[in-house]
């Protein structure tokens, strides 16, 4: 990421703290995974990588993307080198999933073979999380690049499960590069992936066991009644601050 001059950082999303650091993302594993709080910036540096491999920002290929002024913004500082170029993939975004659906079904609707890439069905006549490993199986797997904002969104934990024997599957066949941005302990113990948190100071490796994700889930299952008994003293004590 090159340096970003101060004018420039008043504008989102270079007003983010990670982003005025700067950062250096090197991707040396099949597998990437980007963590940190919301709103840190994991959304972004995913939409930029997609943005500028040509991948529809809402979700979906190539040849259907738009640009946005923050895209445009990212663009001016933001440097890409790739071995060998990306040419082919897919950008699966949580947020924007059933704006996805719908374009889909407006390409049933107009003629051709429009589900035959997602299982044969509209994805609406399947469950939300049925509909997302519809996406995963059927569309991941050729040569390319992957991308995947929050994939666990509609996954139960069994469904989890079986996404993650899919990256295995991915990694296994070594035709693919996948960069993932979760919130999901179970997604980022992922054993040979590349494990990033990007924080204030910008983005950096990160050990599973010392993630955030990991400590309060961690404290959540040895003691769940007392997790959920400071969780109510918290509330309580703010809600006499507030009043």
């Amino acid at each position: 990421m090159d340096h970003i001059p101060s004018e420039a950082q008043a504008r989102h999303p270079l007003d983010l703290p990670a982003f005025r650091a700067g950062f250096d993302l090197e991707i040396t594993k099949p597998i990437t995974i980007l963590v940190g709080a919301n709103g840190s910036g994991k959304s972004t540096i995913l939409e930029a990588i997609a943005a500028h491999c040509g991948l529809a920002l809402t979700g979906g290929t190539k040849n259907v993307a738009h640009r946005t002024a923050e895209d445009e913004l990212l663009s001016r500082f933001l440097r890409f080198s790739w071995m060998p170029k990306v040419t082919q993939g897919f950008f699966f975004r949580a947020e924007t999933f059933f704006s996805f659906v719908d374009v889909i079904d407006q390409l049933a609707r107009e003629g051709g073979d429009a589900y035959g890439p997602y299982g044969g069905v509209s994805m609406r006549k399947r469950s939300h999380g049925q509909s997302f490993m519809a996406v995963f199986e059927n569309r991941f797997g050729s040569r390319g690049i992957y991308l995947m904002d929050e994939p666990e969104a509609a996954l139960s934990p069994q469904w989890q499960v079986e996404f993650l024997k899919m990256l295995r599957r991915l990694e296994q066949r070594g035709e693919s590069q996948v960069i993932i941005a979760t919130h999901s302990p179970m997604i980022m113990a992922y054993p040979s992936a590349s494990l990033l948190e990007i924080s204030e100071a910008g983005l950096a490796p990160i050990e599973f066991h010392n993630t955030q994700h990991f400590r309060m889930t961690r404290s959540f299952a040895l003691n769940p009644d007392g997790f959920m008994a400071g969780i109510m003293l918290d509330a309580e004590d703010e809600e006499e601050r507030e009043n």
